[in-house]
């Protein structure tokens, strides 16, 4: 099994970044954990960022016939991008949203996700641990 994540605009900012809001560990923090929860499953995985959409767009397109699954936090994109909803469905892989933050409990126009439409499953608020929640359910999910 093989997945990528995909994280979106300033999420390479982590620990930088409003860490009342989204912690203090930094970016590379987050990949070593997801790595580590990857590698308990038996998980191959890769990683792409990017703060621009189209770029975004690019990483979903490309996992065509390559990757199994998709981790995707668009961070600002989620409520934005139809761009980033039609490539997610013209791909047609499984695909689960996280937000660190409990997006739900935040300014209205952070709880309209264009994104998760596409998606099968959606972890708002758990912080880095919705990453390894994510990867535990396409598992699951794909093992069916």
């Amino acid at each position: 099994m093989k997945l990528l994540v995909i994280n979106g605009p300033n999420l390479n900012l982590l620990g930088l970044r409003e860490p009342a809001i989204y912690g203090s560990q930094n970016y590379e923090s987050l990949l070593a954990l997801i790595r580590a929860a990857c590698d308990a499953e038996g998980i191959e995985v890769d990683f792409a960022q990017s703060n621009h959409e189209g770029a975004i767009v690019d990483a979903i397109q490309a996992a065509y016939g390559v990757y199994d699954g998709i981790v995707i936090n668009p961070a600002a994109y989620t409520h934005t991008s139809i761009a980033i909803l039609d490539a997610l469905k013209a791909v047609a892989i499984p695909a689960v949203e996280v937000h660190i933050s409990d997006v739900d409990s935040r300014e209205p126009f952070r709880q309209v996700s264009y994104a998760g439409m596409a998606c099968v499953k959606t972890y708002k608020g758990l912080g880095f641990q919705g990453y390894v929640e994510a990867v535990k359910f396409l598992k699951d999910y794909l093992s069916k």
